[in-house]
């Protein structure tokens, strides 16, 4: 399926797209969560729940006439990976930027998190005019959505634990990514994650792996590569998050971002106000922002 936040007469609903794009209000089914998050919570229960009102109500209320919102808000902070592709792992290393390590490809995954408050949605404005740096820089990246929870989740059952997956720009002040020696404070700038369009449940894509992430900065394309090119794969991350955290159901993964981000140019190639970003992820969709 696919599962979106969305506001509709003022109103905050969780829906499915249907077959033509219309969006279905899950809420017309009483038995349904209103949030995401308890939506995820539920399973596959829930899913055959949702599944069977979309069938019956295929009309739904029109994409035009619905905002959509985030996707989800989990409830805990938005986890990325950095430096998970090759090729990105080599232009950071020589971009003067990663003050984190001396590594130019890690060991093990490197794992970070982003403020709940930067999450905004599709089409929503990155107020890159708040940075005095004038340094922030793009990341597209698929997104992994946790269904299962659990600690100390094996490689090998990781695929059981994940519910499905979404689009993400892990968007960062470069400037105060090298100033505090680490991502936190870089990275969770208000309007700094865009999450979005949409949810797309694993049994909708065959292999994720297949999948190509590309991002595209006002038309032009500055990011393309497979997910099959992650250094460490889905698994692998899932399984050494949860070796010490309590991954819970809505939980949101960020993977990685391939080469062509913004400092990987000479000079480097920052977002100004007026810019556009794109970032899609094949099956999954395209989350479009405007800067400002």
């Amino acid at each position: 399926m696919k599962l979106v936040t969305f506001e509709h007469r003022d109103e905050t609903r969780v829906g499915a797209v249907n077959e033509v794009g219309d969006v279905v209000d899950l809420a017309a089914d009483p038995a349904l969560p209103r949030t995401m998050v308890d939506l995820v919570a539920q399973g596959e229960p829930a899913l055959r729940r949702a599944r069977a009102l979309v069938a019956e109500d295929s009309r739904g209320i029109a994409a035009d006439d619905v905002r959509l919102l985030a996707p989800i808000r989990p409830r805990n902070n938005i986890m990325c990976v950095g430096k998970n592709y090759l090729d990105h792992a080599a232009e950071f290393a020589g971009s003067g930027f990663d003050a984190s390590q001396q590594q130019a490809v890690p060991e093990h995954p490197v794992v970070f998190t982003k403020a709940l408050s930067s999450i905004i949605g599709p089409g929503d404005r990155i107020d890159v005019s708040a940075d005095d740096t004038a340094t922030t820089d793009y990341e597209g990246e698929l997104g992994v959505v946790i269904g299962t929870g659990g600690t100390k989740i094996a490689a090998a059952d990781a695929w059981d634990h994940v519910y499905g997956y979404t689009v993400v720009n892990d968007l960062t002040v470069r400037a105060l990514q090298r100033q505090h020696v680490q991502f936190f404070i870089g990275k969770s700038a208000a309007t700094y994650c865009p999450i979005g369009p949409q949810i797309v449940t694993r049994d909708e894509i065959e292999d994720i792996t297949a999948v190509w992430v590309r991002t595209r900065v006002n038309g032009e394309e500055r990011q393309a590569a497979p997910v099959s090119d992650l250094i460490f794969s889905i698994p692998t991350l899932i399984a050494a998050i949860s070796a010490t955290v309590l991954l819970e159901p809505g939980d949101v993964i960020a993977t990685g971002t391939p080469a062509g981000v913004g400092i990987g140019f000479d000079p480097p190639r920052y977002l100004e106000p007026g810019d556009v970003v794109e970032v899609s992820v094949d099956g999954v969709g395209v989350l479009t922002n405007p800067t400002g």
